[in-house]
């Protein structure tokens, strides 16, 4: 942990949490701590225990054993839940509302919320408050969930797969949203398959697999937990031949470029100049956060 991170508040934490449905541990000694102006990014397969942990930190539920804090309090005090927002996958918003009247509901519930320009400015729903919610595309509902976990100005904010449903626009214009509540000091716990979003966002990531932790940091230090390289370059040789050399995983061509994932680079590369002495703009750098999620989750599995 850098040293600017340790100096970040602690908001919500999961200290040596365990929690088992049945016989079934869905988080075998877990810790966790959501830090002032960062974004969390947790990511896991599906039943990895991403769902438990954040039920805990809400307050939904109660863990066996290890203790939950939210706001040096326990999760179910109304007075930390106050400064919580949520959007989960599963909303329950009536259809039959207007965005106008949801936002307004919603901002009823604080003492000092945001304007609802600022929210529609966030969210991005220029032109929808008199439309009603049920009546709205799956995305478009999607923008409106994240306005009202907006509503409260929380300093803690949990999205579970927030992007769903949103086309490239969208999504774009809610990571430059997140960011800027990052920059005014929000915390965010962020769930999501979409690797390349946790990538682009994520301060800290934390993988879960089977109920634990199996690799945590930085997105660069989760990069380097795997020993993959992606290569590029330009070249004659076909995407089927390469494909098939030892050591290369994948290798596809997008835009008159190859893309090689390549256990080690060496090799590979070396092969390439020996077949194509005319071989352009070689570049070698290490493999993404979905080529490592996907390593080190298979190493557990």
């Amino acid at each position: 942990m850098s040293a600017n991170e340790s100096n970040r508040e602690i908001l919500a934490e999961l200290r040596n949490v365990r929690k088992c449905y049945g016989k079934v541990p869905a988080l075998d000694g877990v810790d966790l701590a959501l830090r002032a102006g960062q974004l969390t990014a947790v990511l896991g397969p599906n039943g990895a225990g991403k769902t438990t942990a954040i039920g805990l930190l809400l307050g939904l539920n109660r863990a066996d054993s290890g203790e939950v804090t939210l706001f040096g309090q326990a999760p179910h005090s109304l007075m930390a839940r106050r400064q919580v927002g949520v959007m989960l996958q599963s909303a329950g918003i009536p259809d039959a509302f207007k965005v106008g009247e949801l936002i307004e509901l919603t901002r009823s519930y604080y003492a000092e919320p945001r304007t609802i320009a600022d929210c529609v400015a966030l969210a991005g729903l220029d032109g929808l408050l008199d439309r009603r919610y049920g009546k709205l595309s799956g995305g478009q509902q999607r923008r409106v969930q994240f306005a009202l976990a907006l509503c409260g100005r929380p300093r803690l904010l949990f999205l579970d797969e927030p992007t769903t449903g949103l086309d490239i626009e969208a999504r774009q214009g809610l990571w430059k949203a997140i960011r800027e509540l990052i920059a005014d000091g929000c915390s965010v716990l962020l769930t999501t398959h979409y690797l390349e979003e946790a990538e682009a966002l994520a301060d800290r990531v934390v993988v879960l697999n089977g109920g634990r932790i199996i690799a945590e940091g930085s997105v660069d230090e989760v990069r380097s937990r795997v020993s993959q390289r992606r290569i590029r370059c330009i070249s004659s040789l076909t995407e089927g031949d390469v494909a098939n050399w030892p050591g290369v995983l994948s290798a596809k061509r997008a835009a008159g470029r190859f893309e090689i994932i390549a256990d080690r680079a060496e090799p590979v590369v070396r092969r390439l100049l020996d077949e194509d002495t005319d071989l352009e703009e070689l570049e070698v750098e290490r493999a993404g956060l979905a080529e490592a999620f996907v390593e080190l989750t298979r190493e557990v599995a």
